[in-house]
């Protein structure tokens, strides 16, 4: 049975991992990457109209749109005006640039093959407690090489996301003056920048899978497993 080897440096990497892939995956999916300029709210109802009721031009909200994702304000004939409606809107991967910018595409695609990587690695860092090596290589080597790999994977997604700002989609939510790298009257939502953030964190993963390798090897972890300690607890 193979010694159960847990250091600091290898649980601070083991969380910080699993807490950087789930970051990733909560951006992406969210709408709140792009967050439009105010508008009304919906339709009167035909109640309304006969009874020449004014509407309320003073309430508006802000629709925003992510990714995938899109949130609006159903209309006002629904009766429920005070709840968002928030739902993907890619209702397949060949639909044309203006409903589904072709960027954007290459973004998901990206983020996609970042995600799964990130994925394989949060496995590799949990089962690093019970073995430290995939593939006949320190499991720490291969997952912080793995882990700079998909950090690069969703830079390049970044870099993508803006192209897409162009299309008619946008238009729609920030205004016709919206270019490449232009959004007009939108501003940037909480997902774009905890993107960011969870991107910096992938590279900060990678760095510190060297550190766990090295905490996890060392000469003290090595005598205790010589001395057939099944749990081994280093400060290290």
């Amino acid at each position: 049975m193979c010694p159960v080897i847990v250091t600091c440096r290898s649980i601070c990497w083991t969380l910080l991992t699993i807490s950087t892939t789930l970051v990733m995956i909560a951006s992406v999916m969210s709408p709140q990457w792009l967050i439009g300029y105010p508008r009304k709210e919906g339709l009167l109802t035909i109640f309304e109209i006969s009874n020449n009721t004014i509407f309320d031009s003073e309430k508006t909200y802000e629709p925003t749109i992510g990714i995938i994702n899109r949130c609006t304000k159903l209309h006002k004939f629904q009766n429920i005006l005070e709840r968002e409606n928030c739902a993907t809107f890619v209702t397949s991967a060949s639909m044309g640039n203006d409903q589904f910018p072709d960027a954007w595409k290459a973004t998901l695609a990206f983020f996609s093959v970042g995600g799964i990587l990130l994925v394989f690695t949060m496995f590799t860092s949990v089962i690093s407690i019970c073995t430290q090596s995939l593939f006949g290589k320190s499991i720490f080597t291969v997952s912080g090489l793995i882990q700079s790999i998909s950090g690069l994977f969703c830079v390049i997604a970044l870099l993508l996301y803006p192209v897409g700002w162009s299309s008619r989609k946008v238009k729609n939510y920030c205004g016709e003056n919206a270019e490449e790298f232009v959004i007009d009257q939108c501003i940037l939502g909480w997902s774009f920048y905890l993107c960011i953030v969870g991107t910096l964190l992938v590279f900060v993963c990678s760095v510190l899978s060297v550190g766990a390798d090295h905490a996890t090897s060392s000469r003290k972890v090595e005598e205790e497993v010589l001395e057939g300690k099944s749990l081994i607890c280093v400060m290290a």
